[in-house]
């Protein structure tokens, strides 16, 4: 996943805190199975960062494939120091199981164009 113009930041990181499965009868018919996931954003780096975007893939068992990207991340632009952390939650939905995973991008104190991966998370259906 690393570009020419990005650079992975040591001591960036991901943590997936939490999946919850949600199934509500007011979800789309061709998406009806909403994951919704708690993530931490750890800078256990040496400098500061601003975050300002994400991509997602997501890759359904029958073989499609998503992406989402987008500025931001919840409305938000998080600053974290050496140290500090951001948490937060959102959701995916879905019509089938898949895999999420992808990467936030930002810079760093220095103005580097930077990015953490986002582990791959399993999104299943109960009962499939």
């Amino acid at each position: 996943m690393e570009t020419p113009d990005h650079e992975a930041l040591n001591g960036l990181k991901v943590v997936l805190d939490k999946l919850v499965y949600h199934q509500d009868e007011d979800l789309s018919a061709s998406a009806p199975h909403a994951f919704i996931y708690f993530l931490t954003i750890q800078n256990l780096s040496d400098r500061a960062v601003t975050l300002l975007g994400r991509k997602w893939i997501i890759a359904t068992e029958d073989g499609k494939t998503e992406i989402i990207e987008g500025d931001k991340i919840v409305g938000k632009t998080p600053s974290l120091g050496p140290g500090e952390t951001f948490s937060y939650n959102s959701y995916h939905t879905t019509n089938s199981t898949a895999v999420a995973s992808g990467a936030f991008h930002g810079i760093d104190a220095l103005d580097q164009p930077i990015w953490v991966a986002i582990p791959p998370f399993e999104m299943k259906i109960p009962g499939r």
